[in-house]
């Protein structure tokens, strides 16, 4: 069964109802998950063998607020194991764990619990935010998501993957869109048959049809990776190329003897 989404050149003509509004749902329980996907496929009849193939996706839920940004923070460039392990020893600092917990504990005991400079001056940043009202992380949830985006990623340390990710994650935001994700960007060529993976700029024109449903198209593409790729998170490495036998080292010619060399006859003039 051929599952992948052909394009169309009018992508006006695909757009969910309610775009133009700027609508703005969100995903909680695998109900809303489930209403979701029927409304995506119900407005792209294209996804319908997407999700014959792999079922209902996961939810993907996460615990929101400064403790959800902190933990998609802590487990960025690190092992799943690493971040485990760092972020369990950065939560036992307090008691609840919130922002203050992150600005009154001092530098060198982030560093302890396992943090890299530039996370402790992230999440100190974020925190100091929090405190003075420049951001209300909850609030978000009341905001379309390029507005949500826009306003996390002005923060210090958040870039557009982390911000997308909160969203969709935490927030449970429908519209959310992770365009930088790298399997999503696979799975999006496998499915849309395109010629090479696209880049994050590339990805936002690619789902302008999928609106306001975006991060369950998200969902479905990255389920769709995962059943294609029989991994989750990152591309799969390239199969190494096999080596090239060894060449048998040329066998050394015997070594010619030795000429005697001739004695000079003395002259006796």
């Amino acid at each position: 069964m051929d599952c992948r989404v052909k394009r169309h050149e009018d992508d006006a003509s695909h757009l969910l109802p309610g775009n133009d509004d700027q609508m703005t749902t969100h995903i909680h329980t695998e109900t809303d998950l489930d209403a979701a996907i029927v409304a995506l496929v119900a407005a792209d009849p294209r996804w319908a063998p997407i999700v014959a193939r792999t079922g209902r996706p996961p939810l993907r839920r996460r615990e929101g607020g400064f403790a959800g940004l902190a933990q998609i923070i802590v487990a960025q460039q690190v092992s799943v194991a690493s971040a485990a392990a760092i972020h369990g020893r950065l939560v036992a600092i307090g008691d609840p764990f919130d922002h203050l917990s992150v600005l009154r504990a001092r530098k060198d005991r982030l560093l302890r619990v396992g943090l890299s400079n530039a996370k402790v001056k992230t999440l100190k940043a974020i925190a100091k935010a929090i405190e003075s009202g420049a951001i209300d992380l909850h609030a978000l949830a009341g905001l379309s998501a390029d507005d949500a985006h826009a306003a996390l990623v002005a923060l210090h340390g958040i870039g557009p993957w982390t911000a997308d990710l909160y969203l969709l994650a935490c927030i449970g935001h429908a519209d959310a869109w992770p365009a930088g994700d790298l399997a999503l960007q696979e799975a999006a060529r496998m499915v849309l048959d395109l010629p090479k993976r696209p880049t994050a700029k590339e990805m936002g024109p690619l789902a302008e049809r999928w609106r306001p449903y975006r991060a369950v198209a998200a969902r479905l593409l990255w389920s769709y990776y995962r059943a294609m790729k029989n991994r989750e998170g990152v591309l799969v490495t390239p199969p190494a190329k096999p080596a090239k036998p060894a060449k048998p080292a040329k066998q050394a010619k015997p070594a010619k003897p030795a000429k005697a060399k001739k004695k000079r006859r003395a002259n006796g003039r």
